[in-house]
């Protein structure tokens, strides 16, 4: 053995609990960091890389070169005023899980080894019922919201080829034919997994929305759905980017006696309202979907990276997604129970279940509410406050956690550039634009956020907007 990782494992509960030091150290330190730290050297200008060591001294060494090189120009992500890409962070519970997860190092994937299936089972099974999905969905763990919508719409494709009698797992997505994707304000991912699916970015196809929203308007839908020959997809948003807008589910699914599609609802972060009684209503009819997008690194607060695929066809997942080898034993352990390589395009899934089961073990459905809704009330507060303050402009109305605004008077791209980037110190906010006017958006998802904070935002982005008018 290498005389540094032999001493390493001499040594390796002492390592850890260095490392135990060095992680609540930067946990502690999160209040009061900058959110966005001073890039050095300036972006654009990568730092040359430091050449790989010959003989290396071992794990206590690369733990101080890290925290000496790296960790300074980390941003505070997991913190409280990150509040950008609906970012969450990770609780306690999650956190502990996580760590477990890369100590036992378990294959998932197959019946094959150990209880991790079986564990990622049931903790799918609790998800399920915590957004108010029924037992006819079945669920996989996948790597965020880009990979569970590919999935979904893997799966639809395949729901298309028994539509028209072919199989485009077995003979390819030409022998579909051309294919008709519908959506109101589809997430960027949609397009690039049709991209990868081989149906073509250019088969989705922009339905209208209602005047104002980002909400598909049903009557357009029903139309594009009559002008669309043969069996389509339709893509429904529960929950969208700039301003949390929800698609009328129910409405949608009673296009069904008119026309033939599979219904694939983006619920990345919008399906956590489902567990606040006052804004449950918004996922109303999510259980009519044939196959839902959820991220858990978002609201569900896990680390990265995590999200969750459900389905009502999982013998059309087995049928796309299949792995045959002899070395990954049968299909799997039962009837309807295929093993998970065969449900992901992942052979190599690491144990991501087991952050997501610890923490809905440790807080369970009234403490993951809490945190849902004491971040809609952040969010309606920064909205609250900017709204007041003749400096800025809301570009729409907070419906949940979002904050999506702009600068009064000429909301010019380098402007909101230069505000954003003042007051990265105390506030991470994202571009955006919404109706063709560029903007600034703010989304609540992380367990530590409170109403102090939303004031140290508020008072950094007014700050930001004097220094920079």
């Amino acid at each position: 053995m290498d005389p540094a990782l032999a001493a390493d494992l001499a040594r390796l509960p002492a390592l850890l609990d260095a490392v135990h030091r060095a992680a609540g150290e930067a946990l502690a330190a999160l209040p009061e960091r900058p959110v966005v730290p001073a890039v050095v050297p300036p972006a654009g200008t990568p730092p040359t890389p430091a050449p790989l060591p010959e003989h290396a001294p071992g794990a206590a060494a690369a733990l101080a070169g890290f925290r000496e090189r790296w960790e300074p120009r980390f941003s505070a992500s997991a913190g409280p005023r990150y509040l950008g890409f609906v970012t969450g962070g990770a609780t306690p519970a999650a956190l502990a899980g996580d760590w477990l997860t890369a100590a036992h190092d378990q294959n998932s994937n197959s019946a094959l080894d150990g209880a991790g299936q079986d564990l990622e089972r049931e903790t799918v099974t609790w998800l399920r019922d915590l957004f108010g999905l029924s037992a006819a969905h079945t669920g996989t763990f996948v790597s965020g919201a880009t990979m569970s919508n590919t999935t979904g719409l893997a799966i639809a494709r395949e729901w298309l080829g028994e539509r028209l009698g072919v199989s485009p797992a077995e003979q390819g997505a030409a022998a579909l034919g051309p294919v008709r994707v519908l959506s109101g304000a589809p997430h960027s991912s949609i397009g690039k997994a049709l991209s990868m699916l081989g149906l073509g970015r250019a088969s989705l196809v922009t339905v209208p929305t209602l005047p104002g929203r980002e909400a598909v308007d049903p009557a357009a839908l029903d139309r594009a759905l009559a002008d669309t020959p043969g069996p389509a997809v339709v893509v429904a948003n529960a929950g969208t980017v700039n301003t949390v807008d929800f698609d009328d589910l129910p409405a949608i699914a009673a296009l069904r006696p008119r026309h033939d599609f599979w219904l694939h609802t983006d619920a990345a972060f919008g399906a956590f309202a489902a567990l606040s009684p006052p804004y449950a209503h918004l996922t109303a009819g999510l259980d009519a979907s044939d196959s839902v997008c959820v991220d858990l690194h978002k609201w569900l607060n896990v680390p990265y990276d995590s999200a969750v695929q459900f389905t009502r066809r999982r013998d059309l997942q087995a049928r796309v997604f299949q792995n045959s080898a002899a070395y990954l034993g049968p299909l799997g352990d039962g009837p309807g129970h295929p093993d998970l390589v065969h449900l992901t395009p992942e052979n190599s899934h690491r144990l991501r279940a087991l952050a997501a089961w610890f923490t809905l073990s440790a807080y369970g459905r009234r403490g993951h509410r809490e945190i849902v809704e004491r971040n809609i009330a952040c969010a309606h507060a920064l909205g609250a406050a900017l709204e007041a303050d003749p400096a800025f402009t809301l570009l729409a109305p907070v419906r949940l956690n979002v904050v999506c605004f702009t600068l009064a008077g000429d909301p010019d791209p380098a402007r909101l550039t230069a505000l954003r980037e003042a007051a990265a110190p105390e506030v991470f906010v994202t571009p955006t634009v919404y109706g063709g006017t560029a903007g600034l958006r703010a989304a609540f998802s992380n367990w530590r956020t409170t109403q102090a904070d939303v004031r140290r935002a508020a008072e950094a982005l007014r700050t930001a907007a004097r220094e920079t008018a």
